[in-house]
């Protein structure tokens, strides 16, 4: 995983609540073990309506999402985040998420922000009145700005994501930074027990 400090783009209002995982990434793609090439798949069966937002050209390259409350619920499948990413996406804006969708947005690099609904109803209203709208999100700061409505809104971060965020460390990369104390204690394990390969 990549450190994270700014997302700086465009959004795309997606106005709909409850959105689970299964519509994030419908079932039949969880076969792939692999984490690329989820973002043909993302919103598969909504993309098949021409009007659907993600269909429409002027939210074409947005970086983060701006959706309904309760984003990411249902099932705990890593698959939806993995989606989200490959698509493009680096950070959804919701009043609520899923836990485990929260959880997992954050050990593979998806910032999830909360802000009140009225914040994120106001800034709804600015992307789609002007899809070209900046939206800034510093995670050192735990700061949404958004210039063009005055927004500059604090959201909630504990200090562990943040720093994991900051540094780029997904949980292999926590793991990693104990290879040589890892590296010591095989070294002086018995020699009939089993081994870690490499």
């Amino acid at each position: 995983m990549q450190p994270i400090k700014e997302i700086k783009g465009t959004a795309l209002p997606l106005e709909r609540s409850d959105v689970d995982t299964d519509q994030i990434i419908p079932s039949e793609w969880l076969k792939k073990v692999e984490r690329t090439g989820f973002g043909e798949g993302l919103f598969e069966e909504w993309r098949e309506d021409p009007s659907f937002v993600l269909n429409n050209p002027e939210y074409l390259n947005s970086k983060i999402i701006v959706a309904g409350p309760n984003f990411g619920t249902g099932s705990s499948r890593e698959h939806a985040v993995w989606a989200l990413t490959d698509y493009g996406f680096e950070a959804v804006i919701s009043a609520r998420f899923g836990d485990i969708f929260r959880n997992n947005s954050t050990k593979a690099g998806l910032v999830p922000v909360v802000l009140p609904q009225a914040e994120v109803d106001a800034i709804t209203a600015q992307v789609k009145k002007e899809p070209k709208t900046e939206i800034i999100i510093d995670i050192a700061s735990r700061t949404a700005t958004v210039a063009a409505i005055g927004l500059a809104a604090d959201f909630p971060m504990d200090d562990f994501t943040q720093y994991r965020l900051l540094e780029g460390l997904d949980d292999i990369g926590l793991t990693l930074r104990y290879v040589d104390e890892i590296d010591a204690y095989e070294s002086n394990r018995a020699s009939w027990l089993p081994r870690m390969a490499g």
